[in-house]
Formats: C-alpha cells, sequence, structure tokens
C-alpha cells in the first residue's frame, strides 16, 4: 500500500515537546499516514507567529498550537481559517477543564513547565549520575542508584535508563556478559530497585545482528548464535528469579512502556523501604 504524507504545523510558545508527544501518538495509530512536521518553538511575538503563518500559507496542513498568549494564538487561529488549515489549541480544552473544577483562571506562562526548579535539577542529577553509571562503570556507587538495571547485551538497558533519568530517577545498568561473573555489590544492593531485563533470543539475535553489521564485524560469532543466546537468557532468568529480581520482558515492549512497569516497581519498592525504616 503506497503511503500518504500530510503537513503537520506544531506552533508552540516553548520548546514544543508537548506537541511533539502528542501528535506523534495520535499519528502512530494511522497505517500508511505519515506526517511532515514543521516545529516552530519559542513563538512569542508576533513577528515570530508572521512567519509561522507564512510557512502555514506555503504547506497548508493541520496546524497544533500550545500557545499561552491569547492574542497570538487567536491571530494564528484566525490565519488558518482562511488558508483552510483546521487548527487545534491543544491545551484550551485542558485550561477550561481545570478552570471549571478550579474555580480560578489560570496566570498565562509561556514555558512554565521548564522553570529551573527542583524538579530541573533533578533530572539534570539523574542524567549524570546514568551517563557515569551506564553499562557497568562505577559499580561501587551503585547504592545511590534509585534503579538499577541488570541484562544481557541489547535488552535496551542504556535507553531506558536514559528515558527513566529524564523523570528524575538515577538509573544505574549492569551488563551480563557470558563468562564473566556479576559484580559481587549487585546482589548486596539494599537500597536501589534491582530489576531484570529479558527478551526472547529471537529479538535479541536479531538486535545483534543489526549492531554488528553497522560495525562492518564479523557475524560468525557465539554473540549472534541462537543456541548461546538462548541459553544467555535462560541464565539471566534464573539468576533474577534467585535473587527475587522483579523482571520485564522488553520483546515488545517500547522504552516508554518498559520505564512505566519499572515506574510502578519503584513505587512499590519506595512503600516497602518506608515500611522497613
Amino acid at each position: 500500500m503506497a503511503r500518504s504524507y500530510f503537513h503537520l504545523h506544531l506552533v508552540s510558545d516553548a520548546t514544543g515537546e508537548t506537541l511533539i508527544a502528542v501528535s506523534r501518538a495520535v499519528a502512530a495509530q494511522y497505517q500508511g499516514v505519515s506526517s511532515i512536521e514543521h516545529v516552530y518553538s519559542l513563538v512569542r511575538s508576533r513577528a515570530q507567529l508572521d512567519r509561522v503563518i507564512a510557512e502555514i500559507e506555503a504547506a497548508p496542513g493541520i496546524v497544533l498550537c500550545t500557545l499561552v498568549d491569547k492574542e497570538l494564538s487567536g491571530a494564528l487561529e484566525a490565519a488558518c481559517r482562511e488558508s483552510g488549515s483546521p487548527c487545534l489549541s491543544v491545551l484550551e480544552p485542558i485550561f477550561t477543564l481545570f478552570q471549571s473544577y478550579l474555580g480560578t483562571a489560570s496566570t498565562p506562562r509561556p514555558g512554565a513547565q521548564h522553570v529551573l526548579n527542583s524538579e530541573y535539577f533533578k533530572r539534570i542529577d539523574a542524567l549524570n549520575f546514568m551517563m557515569l553509571h551506564d553499562d557497568g562503570q562505577l559499580p561501587e556507587n551503585l547504592e545511590d542508584a534509585d534503579v538499577v538495571l541488570v541484562g544481557v547485551s541489547r535488552t535496551s538497558k542504556t535507553p531506558t535508563s536514559i528515558y527513566l533519568a529524564n523523570r528524575g530517577i538515577k538509573a544505574a545498568n549492569i551488563p551480563l556478559v557470558p563468562n564473566v561473573p556479576l559484580p559481587y555489590v549487585v546482589t548486596q544492593l539494599r537500597n536501589p530497585l534491582v530489576v531484570g531485563l529479558v527478551a526472547s533470543p529471537e529479538r535479541i539475535v536479531q538486535m545483534r545482528q543489526n549492531r554488528l553489521l553497522a560495525l562492518n564485524a564479523d557475524q560468525e560469532t557465539p554473540y549472534v548464535n541462537k543456541m548461546s543466546v538462548a541459553e544467555e537468557v535462560a541464565l539471566s532468568r534464573r539468576l533474577f528469579a534467585e535473587h527475587g529480581w522483579p523482571t520485564i520482558d522488553v520483546t515488545r515492549r517500547s522504552i516508554e512502556e518498559t520505564a512505566a512497569a519499572i515506574l510502578d516497581f519503584y513505587k512499590v519498592h519506595q512503600l516497602k523501604f518506608i515500611a522497613q525504616a
């Protein structure tokens, strides 16, 4: 089936991350259709908006916006009506709901969700921690982690750690390497939540083969041998069960879904830790 395309204009007075996430979540539900994204960030003046409007008129399509300035959002909506491009203020229905429930109007503050508050610095701290403790680095400091991910190669440990760090979780990850013992410190951790990640041998072999191709490396190696990989996975499952670590099969999970499951485990872990304190 031939794929069709449409222009998608995302207009924000901040970074545009909210619009990108929302639009991609919706676009993913339409098979055979892809959007050509036009992202306009930090649109906070009429001159900036006029340039955006000119681009929309040159390539009409769907327009989504997060502009808290009523004058700017009104001007954009009026221009879209004239050019025939459907326009939606993504935050407007949410503002309306909040206002009806709270009984008070909002105070427009472009980019308010990105202020340099304690949560922001918590995320930066978590990202720094993750980079220092990626792929088994600095195992002596693992007690300072919130979450420690353990798994064989190609079980998405690093990208999942990055995602968790963006949520303010200090995540470290430890690779399970054939014939190399797991660092003893991991089995003695008290504060962090240790989570085992597994995947089907077929999926792991496929990902490893892709990696070797990208590196132009030899494919004749136990690293991509299905029987060897199956043994690696079986041993990892045995290890996780032995220590009572929660285990997640990432075969058909996105990074976001894996991270969400880990965060659920982490909430329970925190409650248990508080109860024992």
